[in-house]
């Protein structure tokens, strides 16, 4: 349960650790990473069935999940999206529930109770999703396969509804911008808003609500999202759909996704200063499995979004999903990418060695460890090496691995070469030896002393030999939640950390930096919350 408690925090001590993507100095003393929450795996609605959803649709793709080796690889969601409620209130303002679209499906339930489909969903061991709009209407009124629904959308009843979606007992709520954008409203008020709206109803009824933010990346959440109004977000979309609407007279199966559309998508959803601690970046559902993409693209697919440590959510009719695709969906290796418990985004460590190459890498939990990606967007076969060193290995032998055939390969000494086929891609986990990296302390005076509220913890003369560094933060919390800091670099726009339990011990956890000040000019700066109260000593980082 979240409440406004977990923004009290202190500062006692704090050790930095730079390990830059290309590394630099001596090595650090040992500490205890911790695991963070990671991002969603489910399934979504929206992209099979637009707003023509309901219980028997819902159902279906639930028992789906359950029975095809979804579930068991780690997918739980199950995603009701627009269309589950067509606008209509009584005159206490609650939902009124189409009855025959959500008819009741067990002994003693009421037809037109949508806590009806979330005990289904639970009982096959899953966690059920619901939809909103930040605006009066939602995005019905946009040209698609179904009907246009009018006042679908949360605004002027955001703590009735959001009580009402966590006394369901839904897991997970997506709450999207249609209505807001149509009137022109601020999204960063809006979802305040909302969020504090979450925290409320967690509060009443201390059920955890996941809260997708889907702003589409118009006005920037990943710089305001992780800390909006008291309850962050734990997602946000970073760009539009990858599917365009189906014209009036189509059907579903008409509905195709587009390769370069998802590559947009990519693009759009790389902020790596923003992910970590638990908070990710959304570039939209999955189309894996949808008419459009081929196998080679959908692998392709799936290798951006377990690289950019997106949500993992599949927009396509889980009742015909190939072999295969399945396959592809429930790859160990690839989602344990995506899943990796350091909770942080890729990096471009190399771009354009040969037209349309790039080449990515994403730290992971295990030491020494990274995922790295090829990327090829060009029209021609294309060779392309990881560079140890761009990664952040020493030149030691370091040892490859495929995750997509699973052949090991190497070891190999300082770099590997590879040929990637025109419009594909090649996924990697190299495992080598950490290259250097340097230990910083807080600048005296008060450096290990209470600090007192909205006080600041400086790190000066920080140094990296890359645009990118990942930042290991070593700290302790013994409360039993989270507490919260912004973090700045040299002074530009603050990132919110969370910082999970650690007990009586210390730990760490990472996030990745732009250091654009060269040589040991980098000045980082750990701020807490001005909110005295007795929080304030539950907290010592180190």
């Amino acid at each position: 349960m979240r409440t406004n408690s977990r923004y009290r925090i202190g500062f006692l001590a704090v050790a930095l650790i730079v390990s830059s993507l290309t590394a630099s100095a001596t090595g650090p003393a040992a500490s205890r990473q911790i695991p963070v929450p990671p991002p969603p795996m489910g399934w979504s609605s929206w992209n099979s069935f637009s707003n023509t959803i309901n219980s028997e649709i819902a159902m279906a793709q639930a028992r789906a999940m359950a029975s095809n080796g979804m579930k068991e690889a780690g997918y739980q969601y199950i995603n009701i999206d627009e269309g589950w409620w067509r606008g209509e209130r009584d005159a206490e303002g609650n939902f009124v529930i189409d009855e025959k679209a959500w008819p009741a499906l067990a002994a003693g339930e009421k037809a037109g109770d949508m806590g009806n489909i979330v005990r289904f969903i639970h009982s096959l061991g899953l966690k059920a999703g619901i939809y909103t709009d930040a605006g009066r209407n939602g995005c019905s009124l946009y040209p698609d396969v179904g009907p246009m629904y009018f006042n679908v959308g949360s605004e002027g009843h955001y703590e009735q509804d959001f009580l009402q979606f966590a006394r369901w007992g839904f897991d997970y709520v997506k709450v999207d911008w249609c209505g807001g954008d149509r009137e022109n409203l601020d999204p960063a008020v809006q979802y305040a808003e909302i969020a504090r709206a979450i925290a409320r109803a967690e509060k009443i009824t201390g059920h955890r609500l996941f809260f997708s933010l889907c702003e589409w990346g118009n006005q920037s959440p990943w710089t305001w999202a992780p800390h909006v109004g008291g309850a962050p977000a734990d997602i946000w979309r970073t760009s539009g759909d990858i599917v365009a609407p189906v014209v009036a007279g189509q059907a579903h199966a008409d509905r195709k996704a587009s390769f370069a559309a998802m590559l947009g998508n990519f693009d759009q959803g790389i902020h790596p200063e923003a992910e970590h601690t638990g908070f990710y970046n959304d570039p939209d559902m999955m189309v894996i499995g949808m008419p459009g993409l081929n196998d080679a693209q959908n692998r392709v697919h799936m290798s951006l979004w377990a690289m950019s440590g997106a949500p993992l959510l599949v927009g396509a009719d889980l009742t015909t999903l190939t072999p295969g695709t399945l396959a592809m969906l429930t790859n160990k290796a690839v989602l344990a990418v995506d899943q990796d418990g350091l909770g942080l985004q890729a990096v471009m460590v190399m771009a354009e060695p040969q037209r349309g190459v790039q080449v990515w890498s994403k730290p992971l939990a295990d030491a020494g460890a990274r995922a790295v990606l090829v990327l090829n967007r060009g029209a021609a076969a294309a060779e392309a090496t990881i560079d140890w060193k761009l990664i952040g290995l020493d030149e030691s032998a370091a040892t490859v691995k495929d995750l997509w055939s699973g052949k090991d390969f190497g070891p190999f000494h300082g770099s590997y070469s590879v040929e990637v086929p025109a419009g594909d891609a090649l996924l990697v986990r190299v495992k080598g030896t950490p290259g250097p990296s340097a230990t910083y302390r807080p600048e005296a005076p008060g450096a290990g002393e209470p600090a007192c509220p909205g006080c600041e913890v400086t790190f000066a003369h920080v140094a990296s030999r890359s645009p990118w560094a990942r930042i290991r933060i070593q700290y302790t919390n013994r409360s039993a939640g989270p507490r919260y800091a912004e973090l700045r670099v040299n002074g530009q726009g603050a990132t919110w950390i969370a910082f999970p339990p650690t007990g009586p011990e210390s730990g760490e956890v990472s996030v990745i930096a732009r250091m654009d000040q060269p040589g040991a000019k980098n000045v980082l700066r750990l701020s807490s919350i001005n909110d005295a109260g007795p929080w304030i000593a539950s907290i010592i980082v180190e």
